[in-house]
């Protein structure tokens, strides 16, 4: 979609208002400068330079980087405008679009054997210092865009046409909406007074007529036209009346719109249409997960493959029965798998319906059993189900259906408690690592757990799982909630 801030291309900036547009370009040549003070500060050190060994990229790699790195980071959406006012989302489109561009050099040195002298360090110190200079220039172009917008620099004139309840939603949206350049001149409307709302939020300053005058005296940027989309004949009729006026026109979202103003929009052709709510695991980010799942359970797997042999061997010394316990439980899409586990119950008390979660002294637990649940060494062969692709290293836990909280089902207490099944569950969790593992006894205790497994949803991330999985291991040292 385009950037609701660009200006309209026919409409020439007044005195004293900067154009938003300039600055796309302004951060391309900042960027690109920074790496080019990041290179000659790494040159009064030889052995820092990552492609020393090649006289002629050495001389040159500070346009390299540069030119490279803002290709990248128009790919990656490092040069939009909203970036502007936001210092944590400008550094981390910058940080994503250097790490793009750094890796794509290193193979690239490597390939063409560019490389052969490069250590380690000064590969490190050069993304470090390109680093700390693309975000300390950036951080100076933010801080002079936040300044002059609390100046009202970039502020568009703006006059909304259609003062009913649309129109009144639409004000009141531009007035509470701190990061918007917009400044509202008033309503325009031509039905009769009678049918409006006294206490409008701007004020009424006549009809169509009154709008096209004040568009020709150079007092309006931009006009939103806020009528019900059923009234076609009446909107065609007023595109009609603005279209030969050199101002940007825009049609308002239905009443409905405003309760789903966050929500992002696409075009389905050339028709655009809201996303309402998105699959939590799509486009990279499915082969991201793939990955991390198989990689890190093979290797896992390889491992602790002598371990897994030590309990074994202590669950058939101690009683009868096989070392694995399989077990029903709900996954992705609430539909069930068999999940794997260490037996730590005797094998004639152990249920595979109508589950009794373990609680504390729970007599059905072998002495190896309590061991293996305290430390959740029992959850190992579930590395089985990750790689088998029905399970997760992180994720929400599974639970069996029939479990129950407070006398109650899990589905029973909370109506969001089967949207986290739309990621696969895991072997490990946020919920977990925050201390809400084990027994969910009551009904607070599982609310709590959802809220922590929906939160997870909601903001995955390679680094996020990775995060949870160096807590686990503390988590599970801790060895509380879990009987």
């Amino acid at each position: 979609m385009p950037d609701p801030d660009k200006k309209a291309g026919g409409v020439m900036p007044r005195s004293g208002q900067v154009p938003l547009g300039i600055f796309p370009p302004l951060m391309q040549i900042c960027d690109f400068a920074a790496l080019n003070i990041a290179v000659l500060f790494l040159s009064a050190n030889e052995d820092a330079m990552v492609l020393g060994s090649s006289p002629i990229v050495s001389s040159h790699l500070g346009l390299i980087c540069g030119t490279v790195f803002v290709i990248v980071g128009q790919l990656t959406g490092a040069y939009e405008s909203s970036l502007l006012f936001s210092v944590r989302r400008s550094w981390s489109r910058l940080f994503n679009a250097w790490l793009g561009t750094t890796l794509l050099l290193l193979s690239l040195g490597f390939l063409l054997r560019l490389m052969t002298s490069a250590s380690r360090g000064s590969i490190f110190l050069w993304f470090i210092v390109g680093l700390a200079m693309l975000a300390l220039l950036r951080l100076l172009l933010v801080t002079i865009a936040r300044s002059l917008k609390r100046q009202g620099r970039f502020d568009r004139r703006c006059a909304i046409y259609g003062a009913g309840g649309q129109g009144q939603d639409l004000a009141r949206y531009i007035i509470n909406h701190d990061k918007l350049t917009l400044s509202l001149t008033g309503f325009y409307d031509d039905r009769r007074q009678d049918r409006l709302d006294e206490r409008l939020p701007i004020p009424l300053l006549g009809g169509i007529d009154d709008l096209l005058a004040a568009i020709r005296k150079d007092e309006i940027d931009q006009v939103i036209i806020a009528l019900p989309w059923a009234a076609d004949a009446r909107l065609r009729q007023v595109v009609g009346a603005l279209a030969v006026t050199p101002v940007q026109i825009r049609l308002a979202p239905e009443k409905a719109g405003f309760a789903f103003a966050r929500m992002p929009v696409m075009l389905l052709g050339g028709l655009p249409v809201m996303t309402l709510l998105e699959k939590p695991m799509h486009g990279s980010r499915i082969i991201e997960k793939w990955a991390e799942d198989r990689t890190l359970s093979f290797l896992l797997l390889i491992l602790l493959s002598p371990l897994f042999l030590l309990i074994a061997l202590a669950i058939k010394m101690e009683s009868r029965g096989p070392v694995f316990f399989v077990q029903r439980r709900e996954g992705f899409n609430c539909r069930d798998f068999r999940i794997f586990k260490f037996r730590s119950m005797y094998v004639d008390l152990c249920q595979t319906d109508e589950i009794v979660q373990a609680s504390k002294r729970d007599p059905r637990v072998t002495r190896v059993g309590a061991i293996l649940r305290k430390t959740s060494l029992d959850e190992l062969p579930q590395l089985l189900n990750v790689l088998l692709g029905e399970m997760s290293l992180v994720g929400p836990r599974p639970h069996a259906p029939s479990t129950r909280a407070g006398g109650r089902l899990f589905n029973e207490v909370l109506s969001s408690y089967v949207a986290r099944h739309k990621v696969k569950p895991g072997l490990t969790g946020w919920a977990q690592v925050c201390g809400w593992r084990g027994e969910t006894d009551t009904e607070d205790k599982l609310i709590k757990r959802i809220e922590h497994d929906l939160y997870y949803i909601e903001n995955w991330s390679i680094w996020f799982d990775l995060y949870i999985l160096l807590r686990t291991i503390s988590a599970v040292l801790g060895g509380q909630r879990a009987y």
